[in-house]
């Protein structure tokens, strides 16, 4: 083959300076694709974890803070609801919770790590209003046997002071405890547990 006339060393020259150019307008138009794939900086921190103290909580009473874009409650329960729980078995749904709303550490009567206090997701499992708190004991229009907890104004659906639900009720399901473990006595980290509870 003759190459008379040819700059063979131009023509090389010339495909890989087009081959190069090529590939670094691949790469400028692929990073803001790809980059457009990964989760917001707003995304990640609505699914990062959330840490709360509740120090100044006082016995029956409850907060809220939020994780994941919803509402999660920490009640401080008393030391007459504590006595209370127990009581309710007969007249609620799952008083064991042997169905998954909560981690392994939490299935237990309390649904907590400490009896003390109760982590919970504030969001009824009907249909997804948000109960109210009703610590009070016998309301006239809760009736004689309500010995505090939840009562979601949507429907009619009644949890425990454990989130536990009552038979008779729309709701199919205890309310959800969240993965979380304590950072110390009154500190809490809500949506990680590293696995156990501490």
């Amino acid at each position: 083959m003759s190459t008379n006339g040819v700059d063979t060393s131009r023509r090389r020259f010339l495909t890989a300076a087009t081959s190069v150019v090529g590939a670094v307008g691949v790469g400028v138009v692929a990073v803001p694709f790809i980059s457009s794939m990964q989760p917001s900086a707003r995304a990640r921190a609505a699914g990062a974890p959330v840490e709360a103290d509740f120090s100044k909580l006082e016995p029956g009473s409850k907060m809220t803070v939020e994780w994941r874009g919803k509402p999660v409650w920490i009640v401080r329960r008393t030391e007459q609801n504590l006595k209370d729980l127990p009581t309710l078995d007969a007249s609620l749904r799952d008083p064991a919770s042997e169905e998954e709303q909560q981690p392994p550490y939490c299935q237990n009567e309390m649904r907590s790590i400490k009896p003390e206090y109760l982590i919970a997701v504030g969001i009824c499992t009907h249909l997804g209003c948000s109960p109210t708190y009703r610590p009070e004991i016998a309301p006239a229009d809760l009736g004689d046997a309500w010995k505090g907890g939840f009562f979601c104004p949507c429907h009619g659906s009644r949890f425990d002071l454990a989130g536990r639900v009552y038979q008779g009720v729309p709701a199919p399901l205890n309310l959800v405890v969240p993965p979380h473990m304590y950072l110390a006595d009154t500190r809490v980290l809500i949506g990680e547990d590293k696995g156990a509870a501490s």
